[in-house]
């Protein structure tokens, strides 16, 4: 496996670089980052967990929301499956810079398999650690094996590409974790005053551009669409449920959502019509017990005694707050004759 030993750093245990950021003696306007992925319309700026502002063991993100978890020291940017990893999404750098440490050579394969302790030094999985002026350090965390162009001493502008998402290291979905520190201090880039109101802060880090891609967009409907039967997180998580398609045969009609950033007491709704615009299917769940980074639900019938009838068929789901839509999702699947 390549690597540098800088990259000893893991997403959550941070040892110091001394002698960097130390001698800093004038201060400087604080630094405007990019995003750390390049977003388009196959993977949307979704951001499942954010830095925990909580000091204790509870746990909130700078929205005072629940889209974190305890000691998080990052901002995960995800996509929303392994299909997007396997045609590649690259990682960029957030800022100009200098290359402090690399790794590259873990398996994209997250905790799968892994015995407690066994990526102990290695949870940041493949990645980057660069150097900015004034004390300040970014680092990229669970990129893709062999994508890593990055290395030690090179200088690279906000734009330039480090390597590509991938499912290396401590996860258990696909996404770049950044952390932004300075002088070694963990800090969040939407409100890097610790004692910051809820609210993206007036000092918040981001450029006016990735700030508007970055928005608190939670929940949201990471992955829908329609199956011939159950379906199950590695199902969606692979991607192979994507090129799916109706045929008048298959025993059942399911349509599928995973829904990521609930929040306690969230309600889950599906709903399918069929050709004619009456409901085919509709169910809704329980209000959630707690906070959720992830939920999958699904809903269908068996196929009719007298067949599918060819046409359009179409779900909707929908995620309420306290009454209130907050989250929803229409799509469908036509049944040819």
């Amino acid at each position: 496996m390549e690597r540098h030993d800088v990259m000893r750093v893991s997403a959550t245990v941070f040892i110091a670089f001394l002698g960097f950021g130390g001698g800093a003696t004038l201060a400087q306007e604080p630094p405007r980052l990019g995003l750390p992925i390049a977003c388009d319309r196959e993977v949307g700026c979704i951001i499942q967990n954010h830095v925990d502002r909580d000091p204790g063991p509870g746990t909130r993100d700078y929205a005072c929301g629940a889209a974190t978890y305890d000691g998080h020291d990052g901002t995960d940017f995800r996509v929303p499956t392994m299909a997007d990893v396997a045609r590649g999404v690259d990682v960029i750098a957030v800022l100009d810079g200098t290359v402090r440490g690399w790794r590259d050579g873990m398996d994209d394969v997250g905790l799968a398999g892994k015995k407690p302790g066994e990526l102990a030094g290695r949870e940041c999985g493949n990645g980057v650690v660069l150097v900015h002026p004034d004390g300040y350090e970014t680092q990229y965390c669970h990129l893709k094996k062999g994508s890593v162009v990055a290395r030690t001493g090179q200088v690279v502008k906000a734009g330039d590409r480090l390597g590509q998402v991938g499912l290396s290291g401590q996860t258990e979905f696909p996404h770049v974790h950044l952390s932004v520190r300075r002088n070694g201090k963990s800090i969040d880039p939407f409100a890097p005053d610790p004692a910051a109101a809820c609210g993206v802060a007036r000092d918040a880090l981001w450029t006016r551009e990735a700030a508007d891609k970055a928005g608190y967009r939670l929940p949201a409907v990471l992955n829908w669409g329609f199956n011939a039967g159950p379906v199950t997180q590695a199902d969606v998580e692979s991607g192979r449920l994507l090129d799916w398609r109706a045929e008048r045969a298959m025993p059942a009609l399911v349509a599928y959502a995973r829904v990521v950033g609930l929040a306690a007491g969230d309600v889950q709704s599906i709903e399918i019509r069929d050709p004619s615009g009456g409901v085919f299917v509709t169910q809704t769940l329980d209000p959630t017990d707690r906070s959720k980074a992830q939920f999958l639900l699904f809903a269908g019938k068996k196929k009719p005694a007298s067949g599918w009838t060819a046409g359009r068929y179409t779900a909707t789901i929908t995620v309420r707050r306290a009454g209130n839509t907050i989250a929803e999702r229409r799509f469908d699947v036509v049944m040819e004759p």
